[in-house]
């Protein structure tokens, strides 16, 4: 599995098959969990998170008055983050 890949699984397959998904995240990829059809969360690696959390503050670091639309347009990018 190369480390820009994305799954999807329900909540459910993700609690039945736990050790499978977390080996795709160890990996270096992403599993979209949903439920009900819905995204209800991400299970990612922590380098992304910490890079994530990362990006999110530079617009309040650097004191730009229109960080809020400027962040926004990053992280979506960055993330792919499409809703």
């Amino acid at each position: 599995m190369n480390s820009t890949s994305t799954m999807v699984a329900t909540a459910t397959e993700l609690q039945n098959n736990f050790g499978k998904y977390l080996k795709i995240v160890m990996d270096g990829g992403e599993v979209i969990v949903t439920r009900n059809g819905k995204e209800v969360g991400r299970f990612v690696p922590k380098d992304t998170v910490v890079s994530f959390l990362t990006d999110s503050l530079t617009g309040i670091l650097n004191r730009n008055d229109d960080w809020k639309d400027e962040k926004e347009a990053t992280l979506r990018e960055a993330y792919e983050i499409t809703d």
